[in-house]
């Protein structure tokens, strides 16, 4: 039987056409627009591209028929960054095309020593195994997690709280196999058929998991809330760093807490990502500190913000270890800058402070420059964006609601929405919702910013907690515990917008081991990997 009857493919079709073919429908897949729905190309997305590698034997032809799939991948899903930053779109598309690449460069290996179908069963573990281990260290940009695709189909999704975003992948993974299968035996009707009836039920599976999740969902929602307000100032980002002052950023921001908190009487106010470009707990801000302190206290509303904060260390501590540290020549100390938000209470107690822990790469932060710090060179800077340290530890907020409860919170910040295991860990610690700030400002009105809002989908259903989501221009919105948003404010407008948020302490199967799945299946990776060797010299 000849190659192309076993696959199905012609004879000689165009060595590009597979690639292609697989990178436009991972690409449709990936959530765009809120109306455009190709979730389910990515069911069968990457089934064209591994028929077409069961007979190469050339690794650089293998090599460049994968990366122009990841190319095209990343190209239709991540254009948007160069809106930003043109150099840093570049980068960051043919960086991501080639990580992407990795897997089925071992899929090559595995199928040169084991065989095509010891390739392909060992795929979906190498797959999810790499996409977690990638996303650990600090040059990921993990956002084209394959699970990601399925961010918007909440009805099919539940299972992420026993999985995480990591058993999506692996979900996808296997129906591409199965569906590569099914097409190599297609002149074999019964395993045909028992191919078709695992598939039917890999499709009838979530959705009947789902089904049980909602048929709860009564019971769940009849728990306790708190009632928030969000502010979307709508600053234009560039504007916001360069040309507003201080005063005229606090009084937009204290005209619509006020009429908010008028209105609604919210237990909790939230602004964005850097609302306040400025180091407000800094002594030369002293003034529009008070001022923020005495409107809490008259409004007896607590506030979630984010802002830019400074820290200064003596140069006897700071020696020890320098890091992105810079020395400031009138106060004669080192100092750090950070992405952070804090939450003060109208009590006037202590600011509760946390530092973004992952930032984005060579804009925010250039990956290990704490080693070379001459890597700092090399930043893709935003206006007001440059060389930002990084957080040390997840920090949990606690406020107290109306009616004199403690209620406990996390705030992640913008990028760090898409690292399932960062949120865990602020679940872990006691968050009993979340809370995202963030500034997509700088993507326009590309799909850009609904992406990263639907990505925020999945940390809310993996861990069973309700979000209240605060951006500077959209998408603004809440979601509950199953990633359903319920209130939304359209971005490019000026608006607050309040809801009551309901509050959980029970932790899913995923918040109490969130590294499990990928983990196993980086061992039986290196397990396949011992097998494929030994095989080799058999």
């Amino acid at each position: 039987m000849t190659a192309a009857a076993t696959t199905g493919f012609p004879e000689n079709p165009p060595v590009w056409l597979p690639p292609l073919l697989s990178g436009l429908l991972l690409g449709i897949a990936f959530p765009t627009y809120p109306s455009v729905h190709g979730e389910m190309l990515a069911w069968i997305a990457l089934s064209p591209l591994l028929l077409s590698l069961e007979h190469e034997k050339r690794f650089v032809f293998l090599f460049r028929n994968v990366f122009l799939t990841m190319l095209l991948f990343c190209l239709i899903s991540l254009w948007w960054v160069g809106i930003a930053t043109l150099p840093g779109g570049i980068l960051t598309v043919i960086a991501q095309s080639f990580f992407l690449t990795i897997p089925l460069l071992i899929f090559f290996v595995f199928r040169q020593r084991g065989g095509y179908r010891f390739a392909l069963f060992s795929l979906p573990f190498v797959w999810t195994g790499w996409e977690w281990a990638y996303m650990q260290q600090d040059l990921s940009l993990g956002w084209l997690t394959l699970g990601n695709t399925q961010a918007n189909l909440v009805r099919m999704v539940q299972y992420a709280d026993l999985t995480g975003v990591w058993g999506v992948s692996f979900w996808l993974l296997w129906f591409n196999v199965l569906t590569v299968l099914m097409v190599k035996e297609r002149g074999n009707v019964r395993k045909t058929a028992v191919i078709a009836f695992v598939l039917a039920l890999m499709i009838a599976a979530p959705l009947v998991y789902s089904a049980s999740v909602f048929s709860r969902e009564e019971q769940q929602n009849a728990g306790p809330t708190v009632k928030v307000a969000i502010v979307q100032p709508n600053i234009d980002p560039y504007d916001k760093w360069k040309s507003l002052d201080p005063a005229e950023t606090m009084r937009l921001y204290f005209r619509m807490t006020g009429n908010a908190v008028a209105l609604e009487r919210p237990d909790l106010v939230l602004w964005p990502e850097t609302a306040l470009p400025f180091y407000i707990l800094d002594q030369q801000y002293d003034g529009y500190m008070i001022s923020l302190r005495h409107l809490l206290a008259q409004w007896n509303v607590s506030l979630l913000t984010g802002f830019s904060d400074i820290v200064f260390q003596p140069p006897t501590l700071a020696s020890r270890e320098r890091g992105n540290m810079r020395f400031d020549q009138a106060t004669r100390k080192y100092y750090e800058t950070y992405n952070a938000s804090m939450l003060l209470d109208p009590e006037g107690g202590a600011p509760q402070i946390y530092h973004k822990i992952r930032l984005v790469p060579f804009a925010e932060r250039v990956p290990y420059m704490d080693y070379f710090p001459w890597l700092e060179r090399f930043t893709f800077s935003l206006a007001g964006i440059r060389s930002w340290g990084r957080g040390a530890d997840t920090t949990i907020m606690q406020f107290r609601n109306s009616k004199g409860v403690q209620v406990k919170t996390a705030n992640i910040i913008c990028y760090e929405s898409i690292f399932p295991g960062l949120v865990a860990q602020f679940v872990r610690k006691g968050a009993q919702f979340l809370t995202l700030v963030t500034n997509d400002g700088w993507y326009a009105t590309s799909y850009g910013p609904y992406q990263h809002a639907a990505i925020g989908r999945l940390r809310c259903i993996e861990n069973r907690r309700s979000m209240a989501r605060c951006a500077n221009t959209g998408i603004t919105l809440f979601y509950d515990r199953y990633g359903r948003s319920y209130a939304e404010i359209p971005w490019w407008e000026r608006r607050t917008l309040t809801a009551d948020i309901s509050l959980n302490s029970e932790l899913s199967w995923y918040t109490r081991f969130p590294d499990l799945l990928p983990r196993l299946s980086v061992i039986v990776s290196l397990c396949l990997a011992c097998y494929a060797a030994f095989r080799k010299t058999v």
